[in-house]
């Protein structure tokens, strides 16, 4: 059995995963703020495991951990998780004495793809590329994760499309993020709203001059993103998920005539069918904490 969780900023999802690689038990809890509340939530959602869902603990192997931040290379030490409240935490030390059991930790970016190639039952190249109050990507090639030298693989919101766009959180103009991160958007809408996105969209729908720039801004943006993969890295699928895709076939419909659009004015990006390779993470997946798991058991002894 291994078990896996996705550490976000408001809930942590925690899931155990059978030797056949179906998930047995899912679980969500609220995350605590702070390195010491984030420890905590890490165990005791495992444990939840056991006095929750009746999973036996005594036969979990590993325990993977995916999280927003940096993760330093060839450790478990997590650094500016500025959502979670976390500068520097090392999470297998904080926790492994509790459980117990080994544990390996990854961005959840990159946990995700990995989860969604598994649920993909992809082969090849896969680009995982995550929408919501930033972007960014993870790339799983032929089931391995690509991270590159130092961990940044994917990291596409922060590529520069128009040095004259809008002025990007890293201190660069026009980056991808700038023009299609949720953040990014809804600060830009400036409106009062729970649901910022899906508040323009609908703004568009309705005429609304300014939210009509915004869509087309994000969905420009997603394409740019959805260009950058393919041409660097030829994924096979790019598949879309995180927060903003719960807008669905809305979203999708109106990227997929941003690739169009690019394809009809050239010959050679009509080549690469961009719109075939793209499609969307399925609603309610737990691809994050899946592929937490998977790489939690990368280093899990036998």
């Amino acid at each position: 059995m291994r078990v896996g969780l996705d550490v976000g900023g408001t809930k942590t999802e925690v899931v155990a995963v059978g030797s056949d690689g179906t998930i047995a038990a899912r679980l969500r809890t609220p995350t605590g703020w702070g390195p010491d509340a984030v420890t905590r939530t890490i165990i005791d959602a495992v444990r939840s495991l056991g006095t929750q869902a009746g999973v036996d603990l005594s036969r979990v192997r590993s325990v993977g951990v995916g999280m927003p931040g940096q993760v330093e290379p060839g450790t478990t030490r997590v650094t500016h998780a500025v959502n979670l409240g976390v500068d520097s935490l090392d999470i297998a030390r904080a926790v492994e004495p509790a459980l117990g059991v080994a544990v390996r930790v990854e961005n959840d970016v990159k946990a995700a793809a990995v989860g969604a190639y598994a649920l993909h039952g992809a082969s090849g190249t896969m680009a995982y590329l995550n929408l919501g109050t930033g972007i960014a990507a993870g790339i799983v090639t032929d089931g391995a994760l690509w991270r590159g030298s130092r961990g940044a693989a994917g990291e596409v919101g922060h590529i520069s499309v128009d040095p004259n766009g809008p002025l990007c959180r890293c201190g660069q103009r026009g980056c991808i993020e700038a023009f299609a991160g949720g953040g990014a958007i809804a600060a830009r809408w400036a409106r009062p709203s729970a649901l910022p996105i899906r508040d323009v969209f609908d703004a568009a729908d309705a005429g609304d001059e300014a939210a009509v720039r915004l869509r087309g801004s994000l969905a420009s943006g997603v394409a740019a993103a959805v260009r950058v993969l393919v041409l660097t890295v030829d994924a096979d699928t790019v598949v879309l998920g995180g927060g903003v895709t719960a807008l669905g076939d809305r979203l999708l419909g109106d990227v997929v005539r941003e690739l169009r659009a690019s394809a009809e004015a050239s010959a050679f990006m009509s080549s690469l069918d961009l719109e075939s390779r793209v499609e969307l993470l399925p609603a309610g997946s737990a691809a994050a904490a899946l592929g937490a798991a998977l790489v939690g058991a990368e280093t899990a002894p036998v």
